[in-house]
């Protein structure tokens, strides 16, 4: 077989591995040793035999017990020490059905390549009469890691700036509204939700399809003349969606061409270096989250001070190459969706876990990768915008709920612009804000403000309608962290799709101190659960934001369809107020002056941390940033503070009061929401 290097120089001399690597799969299913190994035997041609006709079948959730690709079977099978590598190995090659598609060699005789060495291994061991410990097993996945870097980083990197890798943009453009079959083009997993959402999709009227991009790309629009941005210097807008939206992305296209933008559309990573908790790109459906759940930190494999080293200086040396393509990259539209069952995830002994030091050094790795990126494509230049839609998993009202969700994100800019205004107003009067919750909910929090120091000219609260985060209905802040303190609760809230019961954080001086959930009976559980997916492996983090949001509609749309356990965190931080822990919605463009459309600059962009950023080189951000809202129902009182003691209320009892605001309380006194609130 060619040497493992030769794949990464592309064309034939990729194919011809992929070609010798597909006989080698047939020879390891013809393998008869591990005699007194059957699981060993089982595991390899089980895994060479998926490996040759890949496929989701092999990862649903109703074959995942004794699926290769959960560890907790693995490690059952094999042992520990040779479980949790094997496994690994397994789930790399969920990518093969994609990168088929794609007929992209590279990617397809990497994975491949990586399983032959394992087996090889064994191979070797075997005709000795022995196995090979797990660290050797490590090791080979370790130096294979290493070894293909360079082109993984390169690709990733390139495909999303690149206009040129236009994969999706072929599809998309050549999709026959007459016959979705054209999704399985994409080589994604597909369910039926998919194949519905698609039909779904195709048989809009025209007008209600542009009504769905122009209010995506207006948004997108607009967040560059609002932040004062220049446009026109950029070349390249990417687009994340969803696979089933392509008429919706078609119309986005010719929008974003129109402003002088070219699609720059790429798949989900699929690689362990480059792949995330969350799916970043276009995507189908998630074939089994708990798998995804069980590997999201296959990292512990190979994360060392060797690899984060390698890997910033490979980045660096790619957007170097790639430059010019990254300048004129104007940043991501997103269409996100929401309807998908709740996940509340099973936590496995079995399945890797970063250790403390390595927690340390993903937070570290994030810091650079950012910090590069913010580089070569600098955040004062670039802009964003997203926007969601529900999938039909959302229930029988799916056509409902779908329309409904087109009105709500197209409401009237001016009259929320103008209501929030009125809170604004009333909020700048105190020294800090004071949040209480009603009921069961002991959140009581207080929230330093940034002082005005020219209110006639000055601001701390942003103003935020329909342009980056759609749809319309927040105001903002970046609380000054000292005298910020007090208890967050909220009894469930879902956060990236997971699922968190009676959520308590402590806050002193802005900082996380004390924190805790009810999702699992053991304590540490859930502090673990905590520290993985809310402080991200940072030993706290500080509140970056506190937002009150103003969409009643929303909130009322949820309650009549009983759906607030799918809302994603775009249309749910605009139901309540929110408490956003990491960096602040301004990390990276502090020096941006940022105006309300009352023309008075927003001077609340930085903290006593991102300050640090001036003086201390070392300085990192948090490279996070997780909204925690509290719905209407469970809210008691929003009230502002002055420095002498006086009160200004913003909400009382679940309803707005301040003097204009009187219309966003007409949502919330509509019988399904008196249900809760009254």
């Amino acid at each position: 077989m060619q040497d493992s290097h030769e794949y990464l120089k592309g064309g034939s001399r990729s194919r011809d591995f992929y070609e010798a690597a597909m006989e080698g799969l047939k020879k390891v299913q013809g393998y008869n040793g591990f005699k007194e190994n059957a699981n060993i035997e089982r595991y390899f041609k089980d895994t060479a035999a998926f490996a040759l006709s890949p496929g989701y079948e092999y990862a649903l959730p109703e074959h995942y017990d004794t699926s290769w690709l959960n560890p907790q079977y693995c490690v059952k099978c094999t042992g520990e020490d040779l479980g949790r590598p094997l496994s690994f190995v397994a789930y790399e090659l969920m990518g093969l059905m994609a990168f088929k598609a794609e007929d992209r060699y590279e990617d397809l005789d990497i994975l491949l390549d990586l399983f032959l060495k394992v087996f090889r291994l064994f191979e070797e061991r075997d005709k000795a009469g022995e196995l090979p410990t797990g660290e050797e097993v490590r090791k080979v996945i370790y130096e294979h890691i290493l070894e293909t870097l360079e082109y993984v980083l390169d690709r990733r990197i390139r495909e999303s700036i690149d206009p040129s890798c236009d994969f999706a943009v072929r599809i998309i453009t050549s999709a026959d509204p007459g016959d979705v079959s054209y999704i399985e083009r994409y080589g994604e997993y597909v369910s039926k939700d998919t194949v519905r959402l698609a039909e779904y999709i195709n048989s809009l009227d025209e007008g209600l399809i542009a009504k769905m991009a122009d209010t995506f790309t207006e948004g997108y629009r607009l967040g560059f003349i609002n932040t004062g941005k220049d446009l026109s210097i950029k070349k390249t807008v990417n687009i994340r969606y969803h696979i089933g939206f392509e008429r919706v992305v078609k119309r986005a296209v010719q929008n974003f061409e129109k402003l002088g933008l070219k699609p720059v559309i790429y798949r989900r990573a699929l690689h362990a270096p480059v792949r995330g908790a969350v799916y970043t790109g276009f995507y189908g459906d998630a074939v089994n989250r708990q798998m995804d759940f069980d590997h999201k930190e296959d990292m512990a494999l190979f994360l060392d001070e060797e690899y984060v080293a390698r890997r910033i200086k490979l980045a660096e040396s790619t957007y170097e190459k790639y430059k010019e393509l990254a300048r004129v990259h104007a940043g991501p539209a997103v269409i996100d969706t929401f309807g998908e069952e709740p996940f509340l995830p099973e936590s496995k002994a079995e399945a890797y876990s970063l250790s403390p030091e390595q927690g340390e050094l993903k937070v570290r790795l994030a810091g650079q990768l950012g910090s590069l990126t913010n580089k070569y494509i600098p955040g004062e230049e670039r802009s964003f915008t997203i926007i969601a839609f529900p999938l039909p998993s959302i229930g029988k009202d799916f056509e409902a709920i779908f329309k409904e969700t087109v009105e709500l994100n197209a409401l009237d800019y001016n009259k929320y612009r103008d209501i929030q205004q009125r809170i604004i107003c009333t909020l700048e009067k105190g020294d800090y804000v004071e949040i209480r919750g009603r009921g069961d909910n002991p959140t009581d929090m207080r929230v330093s403000l940034c002082p005005l120091k020219e209110p006639e000219k000055q601001t701390n609260f942003e103003n935020c309608v329909a342009d980056v985060n759609i749809p319309v209905g927040e105001v903002f802040t970046s609380p000054v962290l000292k005298g910020t303190e007090g208890t967050l609760y909220v009894s469930e809230v879902y956060l990236e799709g997971l699922k968190f019961e009676k959520l308590k954080l402590k806050f002193k001086d802005g900082f996380i101190t004390e924190y805790s959930c009810g999702n699992f009976d053991d304590e540490e559980k859930n502090r673990k659960y905590i520290e993985d997916n809310i402080l991200f492996h940072h030993k706290t983090l500080p509140l970056g934001e506190f937002a009150i949001g103003t969409n009643t509609t929303a909130y009322a749309m949820a309650k009549k369809y009983r759906i607030f356990q799918y809302l994603p965190i775009l249309i749910a931080e605009k139901t309540g107020p929110h408490f956003a822990v990491g960096d602040t919605c301004y990390s990276r463009a502090e020096d941006i002056k940022v105006y309300n459309p009352d023309g008075r600059e927003i001077i609340s962009r930085d903290n006593e941390e991102t300050l640090k950023r001036l003086t201390d080189k070392d300085f990192r951000y948090y490279e996070c940033h997780t909204d925690i809202t509290i719905p209407y129902d469970e809210l008691g009182s929003i009230t502002a503070v002055s420095k002498n003691g006086e009160r200004f209320p913003v909400i009382e009892n679940g309803r707005f009061v301040v003097e204009g605001t009187e219309a966003l309380n007409e949502d919330l006194n509509g019988s399904e929401c008196n249900i809760l609130i009254d």
